[in-house]
């Protein structure tokens, strides 16, 4: 991965939307490396879809996948050789491998997820969710670093740079800064609280 360190501010209108790779909806692209590759040529790629029925995942080949629920009641999920899981927003986000056949069951209703994928075997990575009421910071201790915020206002504070962040805008931090901390969180002095997933990718070869 590029050592260079790059931050970049990925807002809720500009991010890309496209149809599921097997045609049964809609996805919403936050972010994928290399810009601009397509479903079969991704080394990672995050983003968001609703899921208005029920029925089958797509199916990647050779790709890791973690999945939570934004909005909505929930879904289960029968995961080939994993059994059924059940995925609410409150429930922690769930890795499993995307090329093991996945049908989805609605709790009740239609919900929206965050679906992180990372290429077996050269990448590896890592979401979890967390609720910001004071100031928090996060250590650099991945190549990739993605935030997304998914309810409330937050301010993120890398270096001597302060960036805002609504509901459903991402930044993403590359390379590891050289001081510590990568970034300070803070919920925005509007909200209270501020809901944030935390996506970290690194180089998953060997050595």
């Amino acid at each position: 991965m590029d050592a260079a360190h790059v931050t970049r501010f990925l807002p809720a209108a500009g991010h890309r939307r496209m149809p599921w790779k097997n045609g049964g909806g809609e996805t919403v692209e936050i972010a994928v490396s290399p810009a601009g590759a397509g479903l079969d040529a991704f080394d990672w790629r995050l983003s968001m879809a609703t899921v208005a029925v029920d029925g089958p995942f797509s199916t990647f080949p050779g790709i890791d996948r973690t999945l939570a629920v934004l909005t909505g009641a929930g879904m289960v999920l029968d995961i080939a050789g994993l059994g059924r899981r059940t995925l609410d927003p409150a429930t922690l986000p769930l890795a499993f491998p995307a090329d093991r056949p996945t049908t989805a069951q609605l709790v009740n209703g239609p919900i929206t997820d965050l679906n992180l994928m990372t290429r077996r075997g050269r990448l590896v990575h890592d979401v979890t969710r967390l609720r910001v009421t004071v100031p928090q910071a996060l250590a650099a201790t991945s190549d990739i670093l993605v935030l997304l915020c998914a309810s409330g206002h937050a301010g993120v504070r890398v270096g001597e740079a302060r960036i805002g962040l609504a509901p459903l805008d991402a930044l993403l931090i590359a390379g590891r800064p050289q001081t510590e901390p990568a970034c300070e969180i803070a919920a925005d002095g509007t909200d209270s609280a501020a809901v944030i997933f935390i996506c970290r990718i690194s180089d998953g070869l060997p050595g």
